[in-house]
C-alpha cells in the first residue's frame, strides 16, 4: 500500500476521483477530465493512464475539438464487475443482472408452483443468481455482489430474519453468513418494501430533502420510511412492520372485525370484500395480476387503508405517503383519492396519498439501485475480492452441488 502523502498515494487518490467523474459523467476527454477535477492536464492525462494500465478504463469514442484533432473519449469498462438483484416472495423467486452501465438485463422468474425439491435460501438464491447470469449470458465468476429482498425485517445485530412464513425452507438465523458462504461474494438482504422504497425515491418523485411513506399492500402490508434518501431500518431492522399493529374498532369502518391492520387489508380481507361486492371470489389475484380493482371494492377498502395510514401521519408526517405493493398499484389514482378523503373527513389531517410510479418488479429495482452504488463505490476504492474469480467460481459451484 501507498505511504499516505506520497507521490503514488496522491497519484491513487486522483485516479479515485476521476474514476468517480467518469462514472457520474459519463465518458470523458483528457481535458474535459482535467476541467472538471480542477486539475491541470497533464496531471489529468496522468489519470488516465494510471487507470489505463489498471484495466479500468478504455477508449470509447472520439469528440469534435472543433478546427484541431478529435479528442478521445474514455469511459469506464462496463464488464468489470457485476450484480445480481433477487427478489423471493410468496410468488417465487425473480433476478437480474445489474453492471456499472446501467444497461437492462431479462429478468429470469420462476413461480413458486414450480419449486421442486427441498427449498433452503442458499439452494433459492444461488438459483437465482444462475439463472440471472444465464439470461444475460455473462460468467458468474463475474458476480462480486447480490441483493435480495425478502418479505421479512432483518435484524442487522443477529443477521436474522423475523419471519420465513413465506420462504419455505429458509432457516430465519444467519442468512447472510449462509447466503456470503454459498455464493462466495458479497450478500445483502433487505426487506422488500424498504427496497422498493429506494426505486420509488429513484423514480424521482421527491425533493431530495424529503421525507416520505411507501405504504404496501399485498399479501400482508408494511411500511417504509425514506428520510431524504435514507430507508430507516431500526435499531433491529424491524421499522415499518406494522402488519400486526391493533385497529381500533369502528373508527371509520364499524362493519369491519379484524384485530390488526392484516386481517384488515391483507389478501383474505380484500377477497372476503370483493365477495361481498359482488365482484368474484378472487379479489387479491385479479389485483396482483394487474386488473384495476372495483369501484365497489375500492369504497370499502379505501376506508380502511385509511386507518393504516393515520398513525404514520401522527408519528412521521412525511411530504407523502406513497400506496404500492399489487393492491396500492392496481387501485391506483382513485385509491389514493379515496383515501385521502376518509382521512380528511375524519381526521384534522390532509395529507398528500400517492399511487406508486412503479408498475413493474418495484423490490428489484431498488435492488439494483443498492447494487448500483456497490459496484461504483467498490471499483472507486479498487476493493479486490478475496478470492480470484476461478477460486470463487469452485466455491459456487461446490457450495450448489452441497445445495442440490
Amino acid at each position: 500500500m501507498a505511504v499516505r502523502g506520497t507521490p503514488s498515494w496522491l497519484g491513487n487518490q486522483n485516479a479515485a476521483m476521476a474514476l468517480r467523474l467518469l462514472l457520474d459523467h459519463g465518458p470523458l476527454s483528457r481535458n474535459a477530465l482535467g476541467e472538471l477535477s480542477g486539475l491541470s492536464k497533464p496531471t489529468a492525462a496522468q489519470m488516465i493512464a494510471r487507470l489505463e494500465e489498471k484495466g479500468l478504463i478504455e477508449a470509447v469514442g472520439e469528440a469534435s475539438a472543433g478546427r484541431g484533432p478529435s479528442a478521445v473519449l474514455y469511459g469506464v469498462r462496463g464488464d468489470l464487475a457485476y450484480g445480481v438483484a433477487v427478489n423471493v416472495d410468496q410468488d417465487g423467486v425473480r433476478s437480474t443482472l445489474v453492471d456499472l452501465r446501467g444497461s437492462q438485463f431479462p429478468v429470469a422468474a420462476e413461480a413458486a408452483s414450480g419449486m421442486t425439491g427441498q427449498r433452503s435460501a442458499a439452494r433459492d438464491v444461488a438459483g437465482a443468481v444462475l439463472s440471472a447470469c444465464g439470461a444475460a449470458g455473462v460468467d458468474l465468476a463475474r458476480v462480486q455482489h447480490v441483493c435480495v429482498g425478502v418479505p421479512s425485517s432483518v435484524d442487522p445485530r443477529s443477521d436474522e430474519l423475523s419471519s420465513v412464513a413465506a420462504l419455505p425452507g429458509w432457516s430465519r438465523k444467519s442468512i447472510r453468513q449462509q447466503l456470503q458462504r454459498a455464493l462466495g461474494c458479497d450478500v445483502q438482504v433487505d426487506n422488500d418494501v424498504n427496497l422498493a422504497a429506494v426505486a420509488e425515491r429513484r423514480a424521482g418523485a421527491f425533493e431530495p430533502d424529503a421525507t416520505f411513506a411507501l405504504l404496501w399492500v399485498g399479501y400482508g402490508i408494511g411500511l417504509a420510511v425514506d428520510v431524504a434518501g435514507a430507508v430507516l431500518h431500526g435499531a433491529s431492522g424491524g421499522a415499518g412492520e406494522i402488519g400486526n399493529l391493533p385497529v381500533p374498532r369502528g373508527v371509520l369502518d364499524p362493519d369491519a372485525d379484524a384485530t390488526d391492520l392484516e386481517g384488515l387489508l391483507g389478501a383474505a380481507a380484500l377477497d372476503r370484500i370483493g365477495r361481498e361486492a359482488g365482484c368474484g371470489e378472487h379479489t387479491f389475484e385479479e389485483a396482483r395480476a394487474g386488473t384495476p380493482l372495483p369501484a365497489r371494492v375500492l369504497e370499502v377498502f379505501a376506508p380502511r387503508l385509511a386507518q393504516s395510514v393515520i398513525p404514520v401521519l401522527g408519528v412521521i408526517d412525511p411530504e407523502a405517503v406513497v400506496l404500492g405493493g399489487p393492491v396500492g398499484r392496481s387501485g391506483g389514482a382513485a385509491l389514493a383519492e379515496l383515501t385521502r378523503t376518509a382521512i380528511r373527513n375524519h381526521t384534522r389531517w390532509n395529507p398528500n396519498i400517492l399511487p406508486t410510479r412503479l408498475a413493474h418488479n418495484p423490490v428489484l429495482a431498488g435492488a439494483q439501485a443498492v447494487l448500483d452504488g456497490r459496484l461504483q463505490e467498490s471499483l472507486v476504492t479498487q476493493a479486490g475480492a478475496a478470492t480470484s474469480d476461478e477460486d470463487r467460481s469452485r466455491i459456487i459451484a461446490a457450495n450448489l452441488r452441497g445445495i442440490g
